[in-house]
């Protein structure tokens, strides 16, 4: 199960770091959320330690800031940072062999 992070300094933190870091805002009442978890949990099978991936329910009020500051308007929303920069945005269920193609084209994950 991946870690739920909340909106504080930590999430400014985590994405700054030089590993690559897949967000997932999500809700727990969305069905394509529900159906890109089992992806989520079978990317970080794959590449372990390479990638961190964090789950952001918008839902939680503690979230509001950084659903606001992403402008995150629909669900899934994924994006993957790197040292602070954002590398790539969509919105809408993937699979984890895209999510891993897409990780691999735009990082340095062996």
């Amino acid at each position: 199960m991946m870690k739920h992070e909340k909106a504080t300094g930590s999430f400014q933190r985590l994405i700054g770091d030089a590993t690559p870091v897949l967000v997932d805002f999500f809700a727990t009442w969305c069905a394509p959320c529900r159906m890109t978890a089992p992806a989520l949990d079978t990317l970080k099978q794959r590449l372990g330690g390479a990638l961190r991936i964090i789950k952001i329910d918008i839902d939680n009020p503690h979230n509001a800031a950084l659903v606001a500051r992403y402008g995150v308007r629909s669900v899934p929303t994924l994006m993957l940072f790197r040292q602070g920069e954002l590398l790539w945005r969509e919105s809408g269920a993937r699979s984890a062999d895209e999510l891993e193609r897409i990780v691999r084209d735009r990082t340095v994950v062996g």
